[in-house]
């Protein structure tokens, strides 16, 4: 019971940071980026492909197909946030999340976003 307890502190004193993650599937390297205003919420991403809820349904059947075990969840960049009182942290969660896709193009046979259309 004192261990669920010093979980439960440590969760709460973890400080929330925005950034992009990717899961990546190690069986055929296809990757789906993405970005969080908090990490802590990767776990929530789990708990969808897990019950099968994921909005991604092509990594829901990758997902379900090769099983958990293959997929590795990766930070790619932790957001850093400006004191300047006109930052916009979902504007600059966008912009680096673009900056990803375009460097990793995560799209086709080498992953699972979907291109956005102009």
């Amino acid at each position: 019971m004192e261990r669920k307890k010093e979980l439960k502190q440590q969760y709460k004193e973890t400080a929330i940071e925005a950034g992009i993650y990717q899961i990546k599937n190690t069986a055929n390297d296809k990757v789906f980026v993405g970005s969080t205003k908090n990490f802590k919420t990767l776990n929530g991403v789990k708990f969808q492909l897990e019950t099968n809820t994921h909005t991604n349904k092509q990594l829901q059947q990758e997902w379900d197909h090769f099983g958990k075990d293959v997929f590795n969840f990766d930070i790619l960049e932790k957001l850093k946030k400006k004191e300047d009182p006109y930052f916009n942290e979902k504007e600059a969660l966008s912009e680096l999340e673009t900056k990803w896709l375009e460097q990793l193009q995560p799209y086709g046979e080498h992953g699972y976003n979907k291109q956005k259309s102009l």
